[in-house]
């Protein structure tokens, strides 16, 4: 797998993945990294110079575990990655809001996108890598980090599940109005991913389309290591 990251981006599966973030909110995708650019972003870990901020889950009460900010300049492969994902997502950001009845409002790249962010004193990068250890996992949530969001984000696993670490699934909850919670567990191979909805997600009813909300987490590692990227696509306040 020499191809570009931007070309690997464009060579997955779009029509299938946008039909199941149409019919589901969320989509995996086929492995999109080698097992050795895996190996590096899981060694970068240790490179403080590439992070503006570590987070102490349990500090904050988020779970137990540990991430790491990424800083301007992201590194290329991750930069890459941003940027390819983005195109398709914005797409299907737009039609979202269309279903919705709103005005599509996403614009084509994400260059053009930051700069919305930037214009709302949104200038922090928010890309991260994951680390959690036996016992350690992450309550649910939603990314927000200003006025300024894009619906959707995307998780890659960095290591290899029942060889690495077990536990540790990625979670989903949906919460549809007047309704109980959906819940989602998804098992991820190394270098795969997750794309999954920010906030929330229309939903077909009986009267049109209506905002189902949504928030992410993983549950308990119960042994070894479990690494992840995540691509978030606004920057933070």
């Amino acid at each position: 797998m020499n191809k570009e990251m931007s070309e690997r981006v464009a060579a997955l599966e779009w029509d299938g993945i946008h039909h199941a973030l149409d019919r589901q909110g969320f989509a995996t995708f086929q492995p999109i990294l080698t097992p050795q650019e895996c190996r590096d972003f899981i060694e970068s870990y240790q490179a403080e110079e590439l992070y503006r901020k570590t987070i102490d889950m349990k500090r904050y009460r988020f779970g137990v575990g540990e991430y790491k900010y990424f800083q301007f300049p992201l590194p290329a492969r991750l930069q890459q990655l941003r940027e390819a994902f983005y195109v398709p997502l914005a797409a299907a950001a737009n039609r979202w809001l269309e279903q919705l009845g709103k005005e599509p409002k996403y614009p084509g790249t994400l260059s053009d996108f930051l700069e919305e962010c930037h214009a709302a004193g949104q200038r922090r990068p928010t890309p991260l890598i994951l680390k959690y250890e036996a016992g350690g996992y992450n309550c649910l949530h939603q990314d927000l980090y200003g006025e300024v969001f894009f619906p959707f984000q995307v998780l890659l696993v960095l290591n290899e599940g029942d060889e690495d670490y077990s536990g540790g699934e990625f979670l989903l909850v949906e919460q549809r109005p007047r309704a109980q919670s959906r819940g989602h567990v998804i098992r991820l191979k190394r270098g795969t991913g997750v794309i999954f909805p920010t906030s929330f997600r229309p939903v077909e009813g009986t009267r049109g389309y209506y905002r189902a909300s949504l928030r992410h987490g993983v549950g308990t590692v119960s042994e070894g290591t479990r690494f992840s990227l995540g691509i978030i696509f606004h920057d933070a306040t």
